[in-house]
């Protein structure tokens, strides 16, 4: 796939809006899951963003993982400040976000998502996101992506103390 396939040009776009030049890398199998991403790309599988779509009520949330970790739901909820989360099933999250599960970039959504950051993410030079495409993705300097989102910054791993 080359960058006028829409999904791919979606990202381009909203990466340059937010600052982000996003160079998609599109692979012959799938990088859905940080594993797949990882062995495809060949890099350490904490270096992959996990876009994970929650929700609050009726306000929908983005969390931003390390591919290492998993989301410690006290941490988030504290993050957030909601006294409640819901994991968005795969209608919601594509209809928030334009996008389907596996597949979600970090920016670019059709609706605004307030956005919180795995600190863990900004301890690698390089991560690699979701380009909008369930084959596809780009790499970003971790700072530059919480920049990017307005994503706050903060732990949210269960492993993180």
């Amino acid at each position: 796939m080359t960058a006028t396939d829409p999904k791919l040009a979606a990202v381009i776009a909203a990466g340059a809006a937010a600052g982000v030049e996003v160079r998609p890398t599109t692979f012959p199998q799938d990088t859905r899951t940080a594993v797949d991403a990882a062995r495809e790309i060949g890099c350490q599988l904490g270096q992959i963003v996990k876009s994970l779509v929650f929700h609050a009520g009726d306000e929908p949330l983005l969390f931003l993982m390390s591919g290492a970790n998993r989301l410690d739901m006290a941490k988030a909820m504290s993050a957030a400040d909601v006294d409640a989360l819901g994991k968005a099933d795969a209608g919601r999250a594509k209809e928030v976000t334009g996008y389907s599960i596996g597949a979600t970039p970090p920016f670019g959504h059709a609706h605004d998502v307030r956005v919180f950051m795995d600190q863990d993410l900004l301890t690698y030079d390089e991560v690699w996101a979701a380009a909008g495409r369930p084959d596809s993705v780009f790499p970003v300097d971790p700072r530059s992506l919480a920049r990017a989102t307005g994503a706050r910054v903060c732990a949210l791993s269960e492993t993180t103390s």
